[in-house]
């Protein structure tokens, strides 16, 4: 693959720093955010609440005995997905190669950009001032010849940094750096290729493909590449992605149930937003897979094939629970999930009843005013909860495709 010049732009505590540009009395303030219910875990903090030891994931009652003058705000989505539909159309000012990874982070492919422009430094430079100037945000931003060591060095330096690596630079920094410092590379499976002797990604690179893949399987060759600093996937821009494999939400509860009816209403609400985002990218799915996490964060899969594929609500909700009622639940259940997948892509389903033909016209109905004015304005009445509040949304979530996306409460 011909040389390129990849940007990694990673927004420094971006729900929190949001969350302070928005109130400035938050300013230089240790906060954290989370869901609407105080149970949850930190979804992120702000750096003057990092200081104190507060880390994303830990429980209120965790971040509070870390930092006890932390301000706890609840996250609100759509200042978090506009935010980043504008930075996205500041990136589009400088290449319209743009992937959006996830909602605070994105990658650049600034090849062709230089042209244009100085130097790649210029290019980081300019757009760290057009945020920080438009949006009152900083960034971190990586510079390298590929995806994998931009990400890697825009983690290098934080916040509101920036950073190089250089095509002859990569084999001295790849030699001692430890492997759990390479995007795809987790506590887990750092666990694993420490089981074999690999600590540093040095050591990953020198190591034996057939001795790779034979422990880790298909991945063994990519992790093998990794460990050179090795990366040819390609920058893909919004509109230009395979289509996906599946579609699915999860939700954090509010609190543990065990009740199978309360189970069922959060079960509806997450068959409703499926059903929505299938309808919306018109595609149908066959098989349907149940997802339930218990108090204890043990966490397992139910599945079911349907003979044909389905993208109405009521269809896949009750498909949900005839897997549910298949299960014998051992713990009161923390999280629940349902996903679509064997999709295929359909743009007109011709029902074949009166009955159909009607709730199809109704869940148009509802789709199109949704669309409008937001999710769940227009809903079925056994979805409503005294404290129906969406939760904080996953960083997976980007503002166009269909992906899996977890909101807790």
């Amino acid at each position: 693959m011909a040389s390129r010049i990849i940007m990694h732009i990673d927004m420094n505590a971006f729900f929190a720093s949001v969350e302070q540009q928005c109130n400035p009395a938050l300013r230089n303030k240790p906060i954290a955010v989370i869901g609407s219910n105080h149970r949850t875990v930190v979804t992120t903090s702000s750096y003057q609440a990092r200081a104190f030891g507060v880390k994303t994931g830990m429980t209120v009652r965790e971040a509070k005995r870390c930092c006890p003058h932390l301000i706890l705000v609840t996250g609100n989505n759509t200042k978090y997905t506009d935010t980043c539909v504008k930075l996205t159309s500041i990136f589009k000012h400088y290449t319209p190669l743009v992937e959006v990874f996830s909602i605070d982070e994105a990658f650049l492919d600034i090849t062709g950009s230089l042209k244009l422009f100085q130097s790649p430094g210029h290019i980081a430079t300019s757009i760290k001032k057009e945020i920080k100037d438009k949006l009152g945000l900083t960034c971190s931003v990586g510079i390298a010849p590929n995806k994998l060591l931009a990400k890697l060095a825009s983690n290098l330096k934080k916040p509101d940094g920036l950073v190089e690596i250089k095509l002859e630079e990569v084999s001295s920094l790849l030699e001692k750096l430890p492997v759990k410092e390479l995007c795809g590379i987790g506590s887990h499976l750092e666990v694993y290729l420490a089981e074999i002797g690999i600590m540093t990604c040095g050591e990953l690179g020198r190591s034996s493909v057939s001795s790779l893949k034979k422990r880790f399987g298909i991945i063994g060759e990519y992790l093998h590449s990794m460990g050179q600093g090795i990366d040819d996937s390609p920058v893909i821009p919004m509109g230009e992605e395979s289509p996906p494999k599946s579609i699915g939400h999860s939700m954090t509860l509010p609190s543990d149930i065990s009740q199978r009816a309360v189970m069922a209403k959060h079960l509806f609400r997450l068959a409703e937003m499926v059903g929505r985002r299938l309808r919306r990218h018109y595609l149908h799915g066959r098989t349907i897979t149940l997802t339930i996490r218990y108090s204890d964060f043990t966490t397992f899969t139910r599945q079911l094939t349907l003979k044909h594929p389905i993208n109405h609500s009521q269809y896949i909700y009750q498909n949900v629970l005839k897997i549910l009622n298949t299960i014998r639940l051992k713990q009161a259940v923390r999280l629940l999930g349902v996903t679509i997948s064997n999709l295929i892509s359909r743009t007109v389903q011709l029902p074949l009843f009166e009955e159909e033909k009607k709730g199809m016209i109704i869940t148009k109905l509802m789709d199109d005013i949704n669309d409008r004015y937001g999710e769940f304005t227009l809903t079925w009445g056994s979805v409503l909860f005294p404290f129906c509040h969406y939760g904080v949304i996953s960083p997976a979530w980007r503002p166009e495709g269909a992906r899996k996306v977890e909101y807790s409460y």
